[in-house]
């Protein structure tokens, strides 16, 4: 049975459990779980973090931990007992894991082992407090170590700054809003700005000496020296050498390292240096040799120095290789350092050239305590300590130090009888009393030891040595008196024998008799002269001998006039010891009474740090003295007294204040004392006003917080010694005492006046006296005190006046005092510093200060105590409210309105202030209980009033919204003001209700509010969807989702406006469209209703609601781009259509079906445009630019467009497109998308507003930019042709204003591009199908399929690539069939990819022969709107002997919604379209092909375009072997057979069409050898034998032994030039009365190449190719035809047979040398239909007399054919049957194919020879002719100049607007007309304009835009007749496929008869270069030419 579990409530999972029991839960090792009920070793429980699901699982997995039950019950919950610390760690871990992760992902990988090692150090720490063995400092140091490291951790990973106290997390609602702010504030700065160390030191470590001449132990001396004043700054640091010149004991880290402690900030400059000297230990000279003298001298060696301040710069770390320099003369050598410093070269030069100190320097800051915990490695390891010379900055109480300094600097000796002078050194000794030497007292410096005694370097030769060497003795203070230092002279011989001579002594004792220290500074010492045996053992003897020449009784001039001297400098630094007499008379002030008034006198002169070391000696005196003569001394007393206390005060002597408070508790004991002081001080108080001083009575009032300590104790003393007499005598004294002190504070004086000064000093010393009279007083009589003395303050004070921050500091200081704490004082001061609050703040004066009062003021009233309803609280916030809750909002509106001041310190200071004003308005509203709001608004006594108090308000809420407000990671102050926001707007909504509704409705009290609500909702602490699972839910638990509370809000006092919401609509619009996209259900489903409300009563006004859905969309569309909403928010809008029905009172039936008919369209709109707005962010969001991001902002625009007609919008996704695709390198289609916003412009002086980044301007200006800009795209994308039309175009314009500067770059600019089309190589992409299949695609994709135009040099398999990496989830499919519907409605995203053909529609240049590759490349892979892809396939039984006879291919014509390219690289199939060729047309197209690719080569070889004969040597090769070995014979197999003859009679003029193509191959495989012969090498002659001899066999084999008659008729003219070929009367093999066209059912005009990818084909397949091409596995040449993927298109593996082109042959396309490369290898290995010119193939029969006339009488007359015979004979019939590209007028070809002999020799060797450059583009001719005569004549005849064709494409009639007028049904779009943007209108094509033109009578428009070679058919108009998508094309407007009618871009506006201007001399020219296009061939036909009148110019300022 199941049982609630009473203790065990909470636990850890010890093992990971799979909860594959029923109903059990899954655990994971380290989970933590609640327990609910227990039943035989089974609990039931949750998983904390996922508290809904509930199950069980084994007690033995679960460890139990003691926990804390709130709310027991069903809503409990456990807070596990443990410390917060180990919470805290545990939650943040858990967090760090799951992110630690992702770092791995994102391969962040620096952060993510950082990360790793301070987790693993947390987890470690953690260890450690759980265990529990740690001592308290422990703990403590552990806990502030993880506190460190999660706060590190929390601030690389963004996440919150945690708000801590004592190491633990504080929870906000536990103290007041002010205080949380700060401790944030305090948390931040410290993680900003460490606060900068006071205290240096430096770290000093001596590695070693490299020199190369050593041999010589060494001493090395460091020591710290200012330049400046020329003196060390420190003791020296003392490191003995060997001689290989590395430390001696290097096991003793303490001797080589050592740390110059108590650097002060001033000591870092340049001009401090850290000096280095060396000694060497040997022999007198340096190079002498070694002799037998054991004696060692002391020798200068060398000097380095460092500046401090290039550590400061240097990395700290860095070891330094220090310079060593020597001295030129050793007499220099005192001072070689200054030398150095100073750069005087002449003193010095280097010791050596490799001479260098290898020493490691690193600076430390902060004081001595604290690096011995941050480098504690470096203490225990042993350090010795350097100290400074003097005491450092600051002096603390405990320090102990007794160091005498004694610095040897020089002597003066006699030469004693010698001729040259002495080598000197000097012993030093240190004896006591009783004449015994020191032991170990005599110190060379720090590092080392002391010794007994200390021996000077030697000079040599020098009897004024100066050394200037520094020692120390520490001697005890104790041994002090009576000690004395010697110093010994000896003369240092270089003899043999080295002996060392003693010449004379020094001495100098160390204390005076009376008492006194030997002072500090130089001294210059008698040298007393004696033997080397004198006996100075006893010193006895020789002390009462004078030691100083300064000490000599003025009669003894004997020895002062002696030469000899010895000077030396002392330096005291001593705690306990004096050399002031003053100090000592006035301690020993018993001894000489008479002295006392001195003594005194003098103490102010005294040095501040001799005071100090006697504090309790001098305070013992001072009260002593008061004691026993009080009348006669207390004035000067307590002079010194002030004295005292106020050098405390100073920075360097403050740590003494805790001595003397130590001394006032304990040793203190003037019990009468008090009367003195406060009479006194009384006495001082009284005499202010009238004093002409005050720096004196200043000086006594800064004092006074101790005078009253004093006084106090003094009492108190005398109280418990007298059992409390005289209390009231004392308390009248002291309420004298401050009637005095209100009394001078009452005094209204200037504001610079002396007495002003000292009332400001008395401020500020007041408030710290509170405490002291506490002892003594009641707390309600201090209160007293304080607030009458405040109250006495003049009250008006000027604002300049000083007195007035000093009074604001008193309050600071009195706030924050003790007395204020306790409730009964603080009812007292509170109105005393409101009011002087509330004049500050009115002001705007001291903020910061009145901010830190506020902060204190509020940190007091916690929010408990407002709960607990205390009264004295209560009434509290009340007075705050009343007096200051106005002036606190103004005062944060008007700081953050005010412009930011430029310091950075202003800057922080103002957003401190700001902040810390914020944190008082919180916690000032959060204490407002209902009672308190009612009292504040029924308080406003107008309306007015409560408004703006209400705006003001809003206001400021909004402020505190602002991200910037607080830090970014200060989330836990935001929830708090949030919370206080919403508390406070639930209060006021109230009030807004009750005041401004119905009549009393006020617009912008409510718009506040809302825009107010809006804003709360949106900001991005409140998104709980973005915060990990454990931030999110300890949020909801402690604040539920406030979003929700506040959508609720905004929906019921929308319900109350009734009429009002009209107001709001259509503004709110957007605002609520924002809070609607917030992904919380719960809120959208409160809000969205409101739009149904909106809706409904913008119908009632104005009977729709336009509005309502402008303004929908336009805010869709930027809250889109910010990234807000998501799929489900769709969904959920999709759902208000239900919501329209459950209304029927709403309106009248009638009125409901229409407006639910809108409401339900309007929302599919907004629907619809989501979907896209959606693709399109998340298409954003990746990171380079790729297909689909283009491909999504094509969708969108051209839904803007079509569906919205939002033509800013339109404009806007056109600009983003064109970036996009700039940015891809797609130029081509960055000009097609551009020009879509040059159609909408026209040539127009109409101003256009700046719009994106294009300035005002002109449309004209406009126009042409875009114009230019287009061309240059055009040009880097190799799109010449269509940049020429844009030249063309612009040169017109350029030409009607005379602009001829403009004109003339324009037509050079358009010969660049005819060369760059003639010159340059351009690569033909291949184009790819791709089909995107489930419902995991984006909407643009789900379910369609596209055709992409590929880039350059990318095959199939490199698309494949590309495609999945777009789409990395997506699966490949491995067929080309069409997939079912379980893949359409598929969770998941399928990708089929094949190659596919293109079909060009410009079928008159690429059949037309002579016109270069370079030219017909274009046309072959532009303008494509169809492509081809074909499948073979076996039908019926396989014969296994010929595979032709079942082999059928599949063929699928796919035709775009766009022609490519054009504004995408890829464009959606709009049309699919399937064929099944038979076995015998099949054959048919692969015989065709191969005979026109053989013409192609054996005209290039004629007209010269080959460089070498290889590609026909191959051709002709692969052809006639074929054929021979069987390839054409096993087509007469299969169809010439009787059988096949029979069962297919329908077959009959298909089997002779392939019976006349195999002649014709033969034909024209026997010219090519003629013409092969002619050309061929001598060394290929064999090879040409064999072909010759194959081909013999071939003809025999194919049973010809003569052509048939009509291949003889025809001569033959293998050039390619069309002139000549026009000259020719008798008609070719293909000219018009020779062929017969033979019906097919392919529906191919064009040849074109059936891809294959290699890699499709089973081997099966492969061998069925083989047969398909007739070739023996031999050979070489690849067939043309290659049949298209059938298996899987996905796979890279190539399994064909080596017969089989891939799709794409690598080595035909893509090769830079495109001349050879693409010559040789394309011939061989089957062309593409891309890369063959196409000729007419099937030409139609027609009369010959009516192909004849145009040809005899002139190449242009085609009038005398009659346009019904034309129309008839050359215009495609308009057979139901056949698709458009099948329906091909002839050609008239240049080919007739004969014999060669009938050629007549010079006109072949002439034509061979000719080469011809085709014109095209095609030049545009003139025309003056009218619409009818246009009109008159069908396209057809029109283009049938083989040299020129009348109308090229881009070119409309220049008639166009007159004779087929625009008729739109396009809506005209919004937006106003000056916008820079005109109507779309003007692009849309109109029904009528679509459908009425009929083949036989096209209006001129059409006609114009009709390619030169194909006329469409009616099926395909009417296939077209509806689709109206803008055209994205430059060249769709002369697409046949799409009669759309020009736009203005390119068209000519309608005559408006301007004023005529002069006509040019020469010619009349047209304003359009439309007129060129069409004029020449019309000029011929007689139609005079009507010159079109000019538009006036501009202005030259126009121009």
């Amino acid at each position: 049975m199941w049982i609630p579990t009473e203790n065990e409530k909470y636990g850890v999972v010890l093992a990971s459990f799979r909860g594959t029991v029923q109903h059990g839960l899954p655990l994971e090792i380290g989970d933590t779980v609640q327990l609910l009920e227990k039943c035989e070793g089974w609990y039931r429980g949750f998983v904390l973090k996922n508290p809904n699901a509930k199950g069980i699982f084994p007690c033995s997995y679960i460890y139990l931990k003691n926990a804390h039950i709130k709310n027991k019950g069903q809503f409990e919950t456990v807070i596990p007992m443990e410390d917060s610390v180990i919470t805290e760690m545990t939650s943040t871990l858990r967090d760090w894991g799951a992110m630690w992760k992702r770092l791995y992902v994102k391969n962040e990988g620096d952060l993510f082992h950082r990360l790793w090692h301070v987790m693993n150090e947390i987890l470690d720490l953690r260890r450690q407090v759980l265990v529990g063995h740690l001592t308290n400092d422990r703990m403590r140091d552990v806990k502030h170590h993880i506190t460190a490291r999660l706060d590190w951790g929390n601030e690389q990973l963004c996440l919150d700054l945690v708000p801590r106290r004592e190491f633990s997390m504080v929870d906000p609602d536990e103290i007041s809003v002010t205080e949380l702010f700060k401790l944030m504030e305090h948390r931040h700065r410290k993680k900003e700005t460490p606060v900068p160390a006071s205290t240096h030191h430096l770290f000093v470590h001596m590695k070693s000496l490299m020199s190369f001449s050593l041999g010589e132990e060494l001493e090395v001396f460091f020591h710290i020296y200012d330049s400046r004043e020329n003196r060390p700054l420190s003791e020296r640091f003392f490191v003995r050498l060997n001689k290989n010149g590395v430390p001696k004991s290097p096991e003793k880290t303490e001797r080589q390292c050592t740390l110059f402690v108590d650097l002060g900030s001033s000591d870092l400059r340049k001009d401090v240096y850290i000096v280095v000297h060396i000694i060497r230990i040997g022999r007198m000279g340096a190079g002498e040799k070694k002799n037998l003298c054991s004696v060692q001298y002391r020798r200068p060696f060398g000097c380095a120095v460092v500046s401090i301040a290039d550590l400061l710069t240097a990395d700290s770390k860095d070891d330094h290789l220090l310079k060593v320099y020597a001295c030129n003369t050793e007499s220099e050598w005192h001072q070689i350092h200054e030398s150095i410093i100073r750069k005087i070269s002449s003193r010095y030069n280097l010791a050596g050239s490799n001479t260098g100190l290898a020493v490691s320097l690193q600076l430390l800051h902060g004081d001595i305590e604290q690096l011995r915990r941050e480098y504690m490695v470096l203490f225990t390891r042993g350090v010795s300590i350097t100290k400074k010379l003097g005491f450092s900055d600051i002096i603390m109480p405990g320090d102990m130090r007794n160091d005498l300094y004694i610095t040897l600097e020089k002597g003066e000796f006699e030469k004693g009888g010698k001729s040259v002078a002495r080598n000197v050194e000097i012993t030093v000794y240190v004896l006591d009393i009783d004449g015994q030497v020191m032991k170990s007292y005599v110190a060379a410096g720090s590092g080392e030891p002391g010794g007994d005694e200390y021996h000077s370097f030697v000079l040599y030769h020098n009897n004024s040595p100066r050394w200037a060497e520094q020692i120390k003795l520490p001697i005890p203070v104790d041994m002090f008196r009576g000690s004395h230092v010697r110093f010994e002279f000896r003369h240092c011989s270089t003899k043999d024998k080295g002996e060392k001579k003693l010449f004379g002594y020094s001495f100098v004792p160390l204390m005076q008799e009376d008492g006194r220290t030997l002072p500090d500074g130089t001294h210059e010492l008698i040298i007393h002269k004696c033997e080397e045996n004198a006996n100075l053992q006893d010193s006895a003897r020789y002390l009462k001998l004078p030691f100083s020449k300064a000490n000599l009784p003025g009669n003894n001039q004997a020895v002062k006039g002696v030469k000899e001297s010895f000077w030396i400098t002392s330096f005291l630094c001593s705690t306990k010891l004096t050399q002031n007499g003053d100090m000592l008379d006035l301690l020993k002030w018993r001894a000489h009474p008479e002295r006392i008034n001195d003594s005194l006198s003098k103490l102010k002169e005294i040095d501040g740090s001799e005071i100090v070391k006697f504090l309790q000696d001098t305070l013992d005196t001072l009260f002593g003295i008061l004691d026993e003569s009080s009348q006669r001394y207390g004035l000067k007393v307590f002079d010194c007294l002030v004295h005292i206390i106020n050098l405390l005060q100073d920075s360097k002597f403050q740590h003494f204040k805790p001595v003397m408070d130590t001394y006032i508790e304990s040793h203190f004991a003037g019990a009468l004392s008090y009367r003195d002081l406060i009479k006194v001080l009384k006495w001082y108080v009284d005499r202010i006003i009238d004093a002409e001083h005050q720096d004196h009575i200043q000086q006594v009032l800064k004092a006074s917080e101790y005078i009253f300590k004093y006084i106090v104790q003094s009492r108190r003393l005398f109280a418990l010694a007298t059992g409390g007499q005289n209390e009231e005598e004392f308390r009248c004294c002291v309420h004298e005492l401050f009637m005095s002190i209100r009394f001078f504070l009452s005094q209204e004086n200037k504001g610079t006046s002396p007495v002003t000064q000292t009332q400001a000093v008395f401020l500020r010393t007041f408030p710290a006296v509170y405490g002291e009279l506490l002892k003594i007083f009641t707390v309600k009589e201090v209160a007293g005190f304080v607030k009458e003395t405040l109250g006495s303050l003049p009250a008006t004070a000027h604002a300049e006046c000083p007195l007035e921050a000093v009074k604001l500091q008193c309050m600071a200081k009195t706030v924050e005092s003790q007395l204020y704490v306790n409730p009964d004082s603080r009812c007292t001061l509170l109105p005393v510093v409101l009011r002087l609050l509330q004049a500050h703040m009115q002001e705007q004066r001291d903020l910061v200060m009145c901010a830190h009062i506020l902060t204190s003021m509020l940190s007091l009233i916690r929010k408990d105590d407002s709960v607990t309803t205390e009264p004295a609280v209560s009434e509290e916030v009340d007075l705050i409210v009343e007096s200051l809750l106005g002036l606190l909002l103004q005062t944060i509106l008007e700081i953050t309105n005010r412009p930011q001041p430029a310091g950075t310190n202003m800057r922080l200071q103002f957003q401190d202030v700001t902040g810390e004003f914020v944190a008082c308005l919180l916690a000032l509203l959060r204490q407002m209980t209902d009672k308190h709001y009612q009292q504040l608004l029924q308080a406003f006594t107008s309306k007015d009033d409560l408004r703006d108090f209400l705006l003001q308000i809003f206001t400021v809420f909004r402020i505190l919204i602002r991200p910037e407000m607080f830090p970014k990671d200060w989330t836990v102050m935001r929830l708090v003001t949030n919370n206080v926001i919403i508390t406070t707007v639930l209060y006021l909504s109230d009030a807004l209700r009750k005041n401004f509704l119905n009549e009393k409705f006020d617009y912008k009290v409510w718009d506040s509010y809302f825009y107010l609500s809006v804003i709360f909702i949106n900001q991005p602490c409140l998104q709980l969807e973005s915060f990990s699972p454990s931030k999110r839910k300890k949020i909801l638990e402690k604040y539920g989702d406030m979003r929700v509370m506040m959508g609720c809000e905004i929906f019921s006092m929308w319900q109350n406006l009734g009429e009002h919401k009209l107001n709001f609509i259509p503004a709110m619009i957007g605002p609520f469209l924002e809070v609607t996209l917030v992904p919380q259900p719960d809120l959208r489903n409160v809000m969205i209703p409101i739009f149904h409300d909106m809706m409904d009563w913008e119908q009632r006004r104005s009977g729709n609601f336009k509005q309502v859905e402008a303004k929908l969309i336009d805010k869709l569309d930027s809250l889109m781009s910010e990234g807000k909403g998501d799929e489900t928010y769709r969904e959920l809008f999709n759902s208000i259509i239900p919501l329209f029905g459950p209304y029927p009172s709403l309106l009248k039936k009638i009125e409901r079906e229409t407006w639910r008919e809108s409401g339900i369209s309007l929302i599919a709109t907004v629907t619809r445009l989501m979907e896209r707005l959606l693709d399109y962010r998340d298409c954003m969001k990746l990171g380079e630019v790729d297909g689909k991001k283009i491909g999504c902002t094509v969708s969108l625009l051209n839904f803007y467009k079509t569906e919205l007609n939002k033509e800013e919008m339109y404009i806007r996704y056109i600009h983003k497109l064109y970036d996009l695709h700039l940015k891809a390198q797609n130029y081509t289609e960055a000009s097609y998308t551009l020009l879509l916003y040059d159609e909408l412009l026209e040539w127009s002086e109409r101003p256009l507003r700046e719009f994106l980044n294009y300035p005002m301007q002109s449309e004209w200006q406009r126009k042409e930019y875009l114009h230019l800009t287009i061309v240059q795209n055009f040009d880097r994308g190799k799109c010449w042709e269509n940049g020429i039309i844009l030249c063309r175009e612009l040169a017109d314009q350029y030409d009607s204003y005379y602009d001829y500067r403009n004109l003339s770059k324009m037509r050079m600019m358009e010969a660049s591009l005819y060369d760059k089309i003639m010159d340059q190589q351009r690569l033909e992409p291949e184009f790819f199908r791709v089909g995107f299949y489930g419902k995991k695609f984006p909407f643009f994709l789900r379910n369609k399929e596209f055709v992409c135009r590929g880039h350059d040099y990318e095959r199939l398999e490199a698309f494949q690539q590309r495609m999945l990496n777009e789409f990395p989830h997506a699966i490949a499919m491995q067929h080309v069939n069409q997939p079912d519907q379980t893949i359409y409605q598929a969770e998941a995203q399928y990708l089929q990819i094949y190659a596919v053909s293109p079909i060009p529609e410009s079928q008159d240049v690429l059949q037309r022969d002579g016109v270069p590759d370079n030219i017909k490349s274009f046309y072959k892979v532009n303008h494509i709107w169809r492509f081809r892809y074909d499948r073979p396939f076996h039908k019926g039984t396989k014969d296994k002997e010929n595979e032709f006879k079942s082999l059928w291919v599949e063929r699928t014509t796919l035709t775009l919604v766009q022609s490519l390219p054009g504004i995408s690289r890829w464009f959606e199939v709009d049309k699919r379209e399937l064929v099944e060729v038979s076995p015998l047309e099949n054959a048919i197209e692969v015989i065709e092909n191969k005979n026109l690719q053989l013409r192609t080569l054996i005209t290039q070889c004629q007209s010269r375009q080959m460089q070498n004969i290889n590609p026909l040597t191959m051709c002709l090769n692969g052809v006639i072997d074929a054929a021979v070995n069987g390839g054409l014979a096993r087509y007469q197999e299969a169809f010439f057979v009787k059988d096949y003859v029979m069962n297919h009679p329908e077959d009959g003029e298909k089997i002779g069409r392939l019976r006349e193509l195999m002649f014709e191959q033969a034909h024209i495989l026997e010219y090519g050898l003629a013409v092969h012969e002619k050309f061929v090498p001598q060394d290929m002659k064999p090879l040409h034998k064999k072909l010759v001899d194959q081909f013999h066999v071939m003809k025999s084999s194919l049973g010809i032994q003569e052509f048939p008659a009509y291949v003889r008729a025809s001569p033959v003219h293998f050039n390619g030039s069309p002139r000549n070929s026009c000259r020719n009367s008798v008609p070719n093999i293909l000219s018009l009365d020779g062929a017969r066209v033979v019906a097919r059912r392919s529906p191919l005009t064009y040849p074109s190449v059936n891809r294959y990818s290699s890699s499709s084909l089973s081997s099966q397949a492969s061998n069925e190719v083989s047969n398909i091409t007739g070739q023996s596995e031999s050979s070489d040449e690849v067939f043309n035809m290659q049949p298209s993927p059938s298996t899987s298109s996905l796979s890279s593996n190539h399994s064909a047979s080596p017969n089989v082109t891939s799709s794409a042959p690598s080595s035909a396309r893509g090769s830079p040398q495109l001349q050879d490369k693409h010559k040789h290898s394309r011939e061989n290995s089957c062309l593409s239909p891309r890369e063959r010119p196409v000729s007419a193939i099937f030409p139609t029969p027609l009369d010959p007399a009516q192909v004849k006339a145009p040809y005899q009488n002139s190449r242009y007359q085609f009038k005398k054919a009659s346009p019904n015979q034309i129309g008839d004979t050359i215009l495609p019939r308009s057979d139901p049957n056949l698709s458009a590209p099948d329906k091909v007028r002839p050609t008239f070809s240049s080919w007739s194919l004969d014999s060669v002999k009938e050629v007549n020799n010079t006109q072949f060797s002439d034509t061979v020879g000719k080469f011809l450059s085709p014109p095209v583009p095609p030049r545009p001719p003139y025309s003056g002719s009218s619409a009818k005569s246009i009109r008159s004549q069908s396209p057809g005849p029109m283009s049938r100049s083989p040299q020129k064709s009348s109308m090229p494409p881009f070119t409309p009639s220049p008639t166009e607007c007159q004779s087929a007028g625009l008729v739109s049904n396009s809506p005209v779009l919004s937006g106003s007309y000056s916008s820079g943007i005109s109507s779309l209108s003007r692009c849309s094509v109109s029904e009528a304009s679509g459908t009425e033109a009929t083949a036989g009578d096209h209006p001129a428009h059409l006609a114009a835009t009709m390619p030169n070679s194909v006329s469409s058919g009616s099926d395909e108009l009417i296939r077209r007749e509806n689709k109206t998508p803008p055209p994205y094309s430059v060249y769709e407007r002369t697409n046949p496929r799409r009669p759309v009618p020009l736009p203005h871009s390119l068209s000519i506006p309608p005559n408006a008869d301007p004023p005529a201007l002069p006509p040019k001399p020469h010619q009349i020219r047209t304003s359009s270069m439309k007129l060129d296009q069409a004029s020449d061939s019309r000029r011929a036909d007689g139609v005079p030419h009507v010159p079109r009148p000019r538009p006036l110019p501009r202005k030259v300022s126009q121009l």
